[in-house]
């Protein structure tokens, strides 16, 4: 793609004045630098484009070829541009420095604040139908005696003894000079020699800090909520951290839950289930009446349209099932068994041939006194 003209690139007529382009470069500069916008590649490249411009008209020689050939004249002379920021940042310290504090003194010292981890431990109906709790969490907070900076007050940070403030550290091998990170100062180019006496330098205090966390109804065991800027706060001007909330479930005494359908077994009795009858039976919203059909077998299942869990992401709810379990009483009065006789007699008598007779057909055995 064919590179933009440099005068329209900084905003200035072909007869502008030395202190004109530098002037339009430092307003550029601060305008899109990586600093004030992280992560957006638009304003880098615009950064980078700017610094390319300035350096060719900054220079009498080679904005003399500019003006004349353009930038083959520029090619043909050997200028290529910036390969990055560290090109960028050794030919114009100067300007940097003095708009944004770095440039020949390294990177920014702004660090973001690490991200939190909280366990919140709800009940089943808690999961199930939300809630607002406040939660204390701790973390380190900025320093009000040093303001965050982790400076004692009346001082500031110094130049890197060790890299003498440029961040980055240069050792020789062979043909080659290699450029690594100060270990000294992380490649910040500045270094505290005053540490503040309440944080010990740090620019951060232990606290606890309260939160209200708001769970959305539906949500399951091992859930995770993301509650932005919650987290450890930032250094030196730094975004802060987020914090993350995890969700453990305990367990319910009659609910189990598959998805968004919740599943509990009822107990009727014999009577309940073979001539029918209204029982009440526990839901997510307390105790509700349930007409039982007659003849209804142990083991049926009864499902209830949205009576179950709300769905996490969308309207409605899931569905209740209810499976029914007949109840055998083990122990009987001489009233109940005279009944259930007459019961087991009445039936046998329904069947043709006799309940006896049914039962053995077609085995080939006899009864007694046959």
């Amino acid at each position: 793609m064919a590179k933009r003209d440099y005068y329209e690139i900084l905003g200035v007529e072909r007869a502008a004045t030395e202190d004109d382009i530098k002037k339009a470069y430092r307003r550029l500069a601060m305008q899109h630098h990586p600093d004030r916008n992280p992560g957006d590649k638009s304003a880098e490249e615009r950064f980078k484009e700017a610094a390319e411009a300035y350096d060719a008209l900054a220079d009498p020689e080679r904005r003399r070829l500019y003006d004349r050939f353009g930038h083959e004249g520029l090619a043909g002379a050997g200028f290529q541009g910036f390969g990055g920021f560290d090109d960028i940042f050794s030919s114009f310290g100067d300007i940097f420095e003095d708009f944004f504090g770095m440039g020949r003194r390294g990177r920014s010292m702004a660090e973001e604040g690490a991200d939190l981890r909280y366990d919140l431990t709800l009940t089943f109906l808690e999961a199930v139908l939300g809630r607002e709790a406040e939660i204390d969490v701790p973390r380190h907070e900025g320093c009000s005696a040093c303001q965050g900076s982790g400076v004692e007050p009346g001082h500031t940070p110094e130049d890197c003894p060790m890299c003498g403030g440029s961040g980055q550290v240069t050792r020789a091998q062979g043909f080659f000079r290699i450029s690594t990170t100060c270990p000294r100062c992380q490649g910040s180019g500045r270094v505290i020699t005053h540490p503040c006496a309440e944080c010990q330098g740090a620019g951060a205090v232990a606290r606890m800090h309260k939160v209200m966390v708001r769970v959305p109804a539906g949500v399951d065991n091992g859930a995770r909520l993301k509650l932005r800027g919650e987290g450890e706060p930032g250094r030196y001007g730094g975004p802060p951290g987020d914090l993350y909330v995890i969700i453990h479930v305990e367990p319910h005494e009659v609910f189990e839950r598959e998805g968004d359908d919740i599943f509990c077994t009822v107990e009727v009795s014999f009577p309940q289930a073979a001539m029918g009858a209204t029982i009440k039976v526990p839901t997510l919203d307390g105790e509700e009446e349930v007409k039982l059909p007659a003849g209804t077998q142990s083991g049926e299942i009864l499902r209830f349209r949205g009576k179950g869990v709300p769905h996490l992401r969308g309207s409605g709810r899931g569905d209740q099932v209810l499976q029914v379990a007949v109840g055998v009483p083990k122990e009987l009065t001489k009233r109940q068994r005279e009944l259930l006789a007459e019961f087991e007699r009445i039936e046998a008598e329904k069947q043709p041939g006799g309940l006896w007779k049914r039962a053995f057909k077609g085995r080939g055995r006899k009864t007694r006194g046959s």
